[in-house]
């Protein structure tokens, strides 16, 4: 996901403008401008999913919210400086927020800062996007952020030039689940790079709120090479991200020592209410350590069972390729297929297979292309994936539910099926690799014609493991039982 690396080439030009501010004089304003490659995070499939997550739950942006952060450097800003935070405008997914340290009470010592930062709602999440930032120049005695003294469009005096520091696509990945792990660049030469991690769901106390709060804890290492004001722009910096409200606290610990600043950013008000975050188990793990071994059963059209073995063995930003190849039984294959978790879930987006088939197995459908462009059974990924996508929700919950039919695009052109899927909740199971808490789907599938291809499939899906077991019976009475080994 999320997951999730872009690499952008970006130029720099700056413009002088005035600001109408009150007490303010006029700011020489920094603009950075783009070019984003953001194939994998804006190209979600439109999917008929009832999923309990939005795209901007994580930071919601209604047109009157306001954040209200107090940030201090243990070093270059001793003194502790207010910011507001408001939207300042929204269209479609892109919202732009504002910020100013202006009326806020601020110590005459503390630096003046009035910006922008645009960003945009997708399904990789939150991304910060064309025409990036804009805001008065860094305070003069800060470290300078690039490779020259005059005109650097980089700066970490406020509270969200600390979030986008070297995480521009994207800011906050999405779906938050457990091993969520994404790489990015940033700043005004594209020279800051950064690897973030969701740590996992940690309490949280800031002055914004009576008491503590669930957050999502994500720790990103920083670099930036080639800067006159290294190592301030290298570091680890630790984001707690609330459901509902959006970052309530931020510390960039900056390379350096032991004697090194610390930037610290903490929620001091808000309008916005905390809500429980969604559970994060990875119910289909796009990690490098996930491999096994599967057994594939059908009495009536496999005389021996069918054993198989796969392991994830590419990943990049919340998509992944398993490659899985025949270990014993009558079809001998390999295959590889390509996997994407977005929040419209866990989606197929590729895949290819060589077999030789000693079983004859019936044909599928559908009756609207040639034999030679249908889709075959040969191995449990191609049982799995069969009919329509997603797989499994991002934030799956007991009840939610997601169809395919003639408007279903994509799927339906290569399967024509149609069908329901049901997330039925968490249930136990035993299979001989052990017992599992699995989160259990069941799907009906029509494929008009093919009677092979239609029928109920139930697929057990285990937390770092993936599919456990799948029962597909079919239309034409056989039943085919896939259960991981080991």
């Amino acid at each position: 996901m999320t997951k999730r690396g872009s690499a952008f080439a970006c130029k720099r030009w700056y413009l002088a403008v005035r600001s109408s501010q009150a007490r303010v004089d006029p700011y020489s304003m920094l603009r950075l401008k783009s070019r984003s490659r953001l194939l994998l995070a804006a190209c979600g499939l439109a999917l008929a999913v009832a999923s309990p997550a939005a795209a901007d739950d994580w930071l919601p942006h209604p047109a009157d919210a306001t954040w209200t952060y107090q940030w201090t450097d243990s070093v270059y800003n001793t003194t502790p400086t207010t910011e507001k935070v408001t939207v300042k405008e929204t269209k479609g997914t892109s919202f732009q927020l504002a910020w100013t340290t202006v009326d806020q009470g601020n110590d005459p010592a503390a630096p003046v800062s009035v910006g922008n930062v645009y960003l945009s709602d997708t399904q990789g999440g939150i991304v910060n996007v064309d025409p990036g930032w804009a805001s008065n120049a860094a305070p003069p005695g800060f470290p300078i952020l690039c490779a020259a003294l005059s005109q650097c469009g980089n700066s970490l005096a406020s509270t969200w030039y600390q979030l986008i520091w070297g995480t521009r696509a994207p800011v906050f990945a999405e779906p938050v689940l457990v091993g969520t792990t994404w790489a990015t660049t940033g700043g005004a030469a594209n020279d800051v790079s950064s690897t973030s991690d969701y740590v996992g769901t940690e309490s949280v106390k800031v002055p914004a709120f009576d008491g503590p709060v669930a957050a999502a804890k994500i720790r990103t290492e920083v670099t930036q090479a080639g800067a006159i004001g290294d190592p301030y722009g290298s570091g680890v910096r630790t984001v707690w991200w609330v459901y509902g409200v959006g970052p309530v606290k931020s510390v960039f610990q900056h390379s350096g020592g032991a004697n090194a600043p610390v930037t610290t950013s903490v929620l001091t008000s808000t309008n916005q209410i905390p809500k429980p975050p969604p559970a994060n188990a990875e119910y289909f793990p796009l990690v490098t350590t996930v491999k096994g071994v599967y057994r594939w059963t059908n009495a009536r059209h496999l005389k021996k069972p069918q054993v198989e073995s796969f392991a994830v063995d590419q990943v990049s930003n919340g998509s992944g390729r398993i490659s899985v190849k025949s270990v014993s039984g009558p079809i001998k294959v390999a295959a590889a297929y390509g996997f994407t978790l977005r929040l419209d879930g866990v989606t197929n987006i590729w895949g290819i297979s060589k077999s030789a088939s000693l079983a004859k197995l019936p044909k599928l459908g559908p009756a609207a292309l040639p034999e030679a462009k249908r889709r075959h059974f040969f191995t449990p990924f191609d049982l799995m994936t069969y009919g329509f996508n997603p797989v499994i929700p991002a934030y799956p919950a007991a009840g939610t539910t997601w169809a395919a039919g003639p408007d279903s695009g994509r799927d339906f052109s290569i399967y024509g099926v149609t069908g329901k899927a049901t997330v039925l909740g968490v249930r136990k199971v035993t299979v001989p690799a052990g017992t599992f808490n699995a989160l259990v789907v069941r799907t009906t599938l029509r494929q008009p014609g093919f009677p092979f291809g239609s029928g109920t499939r139930t697929s057990w899906f285990a937390p770092k493991r993936g599919l456990v077991r799948l029962e597909f019976r079919h239309a034409d009475g056989s039943v085919s039982l896939v259960e991981l080994l080991k």
